[in-house]
């Protein structure tokens, strides 16, 4: 997994905003939360505003990636996410991403 731990205090922000979804995380979590499990969280249980505000903070090129890397990998990693967030984010990043 990749962790960035050079992360913008504008993805920390965010990440400390929504410390509810990360719950299962170790503190800080803003510094230990990986991007895949970022991008995992969010679109699995975010809510629309919190996609948006992450596409305007990381790159949804790279939040594509890191998706289609996530969910091509392997069927356990594919598990992580729930059919409908695959099925629908498929569709959106082959949109709006490529």
């Amino acid at each position: 997994m990749k962790i960035k731990n050079n992360r913008s205090e504008e993805l920390k922000k965010y990440i400390e905003e929504r410390q509810n979804l990360f719950w299962y995380s170790p503190s800080p979590k803003s510094e230990s939360v990986s991007d895949e499990l970022i991008i995992e969280t969010i679109l699995n249980y975010g809510s629309m505003d919190d996609v948006k505000t992450l596409f305007k903070i990381m790159d949804i090129k790279y939040i594509a990636k890191l998706f289609f890397d996530s969910i091509n990998k392997s069927e356990r990693r594919k598990g992580n996410y729930f059919d409908l967030t695959i099925n629908y984010f498929t569709l959106f990043f082959n949109r709006y991403a490529y």
